[in-house]
């Protein structure tokens, strides 16, 4: 079970303060003042209830709820929603809606909470949102979306036999805007902006043009890269192009890092020889079927199981989160949306502020119940998972804790450790992989988006196939996984300064392993 906050501080352009003071206020106290312990997402009842065969489509119809959802002026949550079917029971392949927009044809947002539902371009799925200003709980029965079967090569003699899933994943809504990327530091890979190269301005990041990084002393970007391997020399000149997703343009991203639960829901609609490939109890990652640094997955043959469905998920590679992100119809995210996500539009940073806006940071050490989803972390101040600490209560041991385990009941957005747009743990907990900026390899990142379909060429089964992602293997050897990096520290990070919003010590740390303290979120751009 997952609990998030809706809570900000007040940072926000004084036109928005005043526009929005007295909604926050009551959507606050209306929040904290419940009895709610998590969000709950469920989706159920999930069936196919009419087909047009001349159209070659199906109307899915199921209910949908969750809990501490919100929407106001300037972003919101929502659930990305798709379809995997199979036609043997064992083989799953992604569904492709048939019409895109805002409430398409055939479309239904049900009865109960008022919602919408948007489905973008490429129609790899569904965003169900609430259609207005609110917060509180999200409960709608009988909503319907159109699965144009036809359009994935299925008969309508197939389509009568067919089993589906259908899949949420919790996001929220980043809105388009200006932000500042670095924080004044002039530490290991500081992003630096000035008149000189010695100014520590931040990078302000007001658009979509290309992002010259250069090494003269005029008004410019400059970029630190001293200790970060796998990066370009310091003071070296390159350009991150218009369509690097820098973060100004709107995008929504997991509210939570990938869950064990989410892990096993991807990895069980593999083929064998996918599975072999992404196995994470294996010897190249925790090698065991029982708990290791707390992840708790274990598999053999046929499905893999959980015994903590919602706690973070460690020990997964870059290629393991692409595989992730492509089977799901979103994409990796780039280090540069990580900043805008944690510290909101136009927000002044502040020299070493982790993403709850100050530099108020306490390790969890102790777990109050037992950790079935319901658990806390009651040591005094906590509101971040770092320091290898070994816990006291609930499972012990050393590893991440649960999504969104800092919320509670009372708690801002300090004690909850949120991001500004509500995402959680993007400080400690696991090391977020992420897209750099610091190599080529990064830079060629264009940012597109799964279609819902894993490599199936022998030795590569389960692999991402964007070709310009970080990572992405044409059959010619492994990947090395450079572009990639990491952001916001994790539990076994023992440097406080690791888990502050613009630290990048790791940010082109070029990594292929499988690392108890390693997992990530995925995004998609907003559309």
């Amino acid at each position: 079970m997952k609990k998030r906050t809706t809570y900000r501080e007040n940072e926000r352009p004084a036109a928005i303060r005043m526009l929005m003071a007295i909604l926050v206020f009551f959507s606050v106290m209306a929040l904290f003042c419940g009895a709610a312990f998590a969000n709950n997402l469920e989706i159920s009842s999930g069936n196919i209830v009419a087909l047009d065969t001349g159209a070659d489509t199906a109307t899915v119809q199921f209910n949908i709820s969750w809990q501490n959802s919100w929407r106001d002026f300037d972003n919101y949550d929502a659930v990305w929603v798709f379809i995997k079917y199979s036609l043997d029971g064992t083989t799953w392949s992604h569904a492709t809606l048939y019409a895109s927009g805002t409430n398409p044809s055939g479309t239904s947002v049900g009865t109960g909470t008022a919602l919408e539902i948007i489905v973008p371009a490429d129609r790899k799925g569904c965003f169900i949102q609430r259609s207005w200003t609110g917060t509180g709980d999200v409960s709608t029965s009988n909503v319907n979306i159109v699965w144009g079967y036809g359009l994935d090569g299925i008969s309508d003699a197939w389509v009568e036999n067919i089993d589906i899933r259908i899949i949420g994943i919790e996001m929220v809504y980043v809105p388009q805007g200006s932000f500042f990327a670095g924080d004044y530091q002039t530490s290991t890979a500081a992003f630096d902006q000035g008149s000189a190269v010695a100014e520590t301005d931040p990078w302000y990041i007001s658009g979509e043009a290309a992002v010259v990084v250069q090494d003269v002393s005029e008004n410019g970007f400059y970029y630190n890269s001293a200790g970060n391997p796998g990066e370009s020399t310091t003071g070296s000149s390159f350009m991150i192009t218009d369509s690097f997703p820098k973060g100004y343009g709107a995008f929504y991203a997991m509210k939570y890092e990938i869950t064990e639960e989410q892990w096993v829901d991807f990895f069980n609609t593999l083929g064998e020889d996918a599975k072999m490939n992404r196995d994470i109890t294996g010897a190249s990652g925790k090698n065991s079927d029982s708990e290791v640094y707390r992840n708790t997955i274990g598999w053999t043959e046929g499905d893999a199981g959980t015994e903590r469905p919602e706690r973070a998920c460690g020990f997964l590679s870059w290629m393991d989160i692409c595989a992730y992100a492509d089977w799901a119809a979103l994409r990796p995210m780039s280090e540069l949306e990580f900043e805008k996500a944690a510290r909101g539009k136009d927000v002044t940073p502040t020299v070493g502020a982790y993403p709850w806006g100050n530099t108020a940071i306490t390790a969890a050490s102790v777990i109050s119940g037992t950790e079935d989803g319901t658990e806390t972390v009651t040591n005094s101040g906590a509101n971040c998972a770092y320091m290898d600490v070994t816990y006291s209560g609930g499972d012990g041991g050393s590893g991440p804790l649960r999504a969104g385990i800092f919320a509670t009941v009372s708690s801002g957005r300090q004690k909850a450790g949120a991001g500004y747009y509500g995402c959680m743990e993007l400080s400690g907990n696991l090391w977020e992989r992420c897209v750099t900026v610091g190599n080529n390899s990064g830079r060629a990142f264009q940012g597109t988006h799964g279609d819902g379909a894993l490599e199936s060429a022998s030795g590569y089964e389960g692999n991402a196939t964007n070709t310009d992602w970080p990572g992405y293997n044409d059959g010619e050897g492994v990947s090395d996984a450079a572009g990639s990096g990491m952001r916001g520290g994790s539990w076994a990070e023992t440097v406080t300064g690791r888990m502050a919003t613009s630290d990048r010590a790791r940010a082109a740390l070029t990594s292929a392993t499988r690392d108890a303290d390693t997992g990530g979120r995925c995004v998609r751009t907003a559309s």
